[in-house]
């Protein structure tokens, strides 16, 4: 099975930038896609981006697009978010996800889910 682990999170000034990283365990990665979610203190799960598992394709969520941008190293067995132009309202728990095709990490049905690591942008 895939176990995830995240990192990078921290505390940045608004308009600063932030990489997060989850690194997988076990073979199985090369196989899946990987997605970052994120929750907010009183909000719900709001899904952030997913890559394919071959890193060709990515899909972002409109308040993140143009900003953030999603990357894997299969070699190293992780995958990467990048957070530029940093905003208060990115401030929540990240979350790093794993499922079988993008659609399916898009559509928050997974089974395999990191312990999150918590960004905060101060302004």
């Amino acid at each position: 099975q895939v176990q995830l682990v995240e990192s990078g999170g921290g505390l940045v000034q608004a308009g600063g930038s932030l990489r997060l990283s989850c690194a997988a365990s076990g073979r199985a990665f090369r196989w899946l896609a990987m997605g970052w979610f994120r929750q907010a203190p009183g909000k719900e799960r709001e899904f952030v981006g997913v890559i394919s598992y071959s890193g060709g394709s990515t899909d972002y969520a409109d308040s993140v697009n143009g900003r953030f941008t999603i990357t894997r190293d299969n070699a190293k067995i992780t995958v990467y978010l990048q957070m530029n132009n940093l905003k208060p309202e990115d401030t929540a728990v990240y979350y790093c996800a794993a499922g079988r095709d993008s659609s399916t990490v898009k559509a928050d049905t997974v089974d395999y889910w990191g312990q999150g690591t918590q960004v905060t942008v101060s302004s």
